[in-house]
């Protein structure tokens, strides 16, 4: 018998002991696409954003590499603040 019949998928992950990197890797993408789309509503190049962080080009391209794990929360800050935004991170 299936022991995973009737229960979730974050059921699932977490049994697997998987749920909080997929999670992590979502919320990633989150913030890679609305990163994204604030720059292109201020038509900010990756050199332009770049700029505003204080950061190479290249640590925005990293940044906004969906599959790249390594962005910190102050990197995420700096980003939202280059796009006038601000990031917020609550326990819920």
């Amino acid at each position: 018998m299936n022991s995973h019949i009737g229960s979730d998928f974050d059921d699932f992950l977490g049994e697997e002991g998987m749920l909080a990197e997929v999670e992590a890797a979502a919320w990633k993408r989150v913030l890679v696409f609305q990163i994204q789309q604030e720059m292109a509503h201020r038509q900010l190049t990756k050199s332009a954003m770049a700029a505003k962080m204080q950061t190479s080009r290249a640590a925005v391209s990293r940044l906004l590499d969906p599959n790249n794990p390594s962005a910190t929360l102050q990197t995420l800050e700096r980003a939202a603040l280059a796009v006038g935004k601000r990031l917020r991170i609550e326990l819920v």
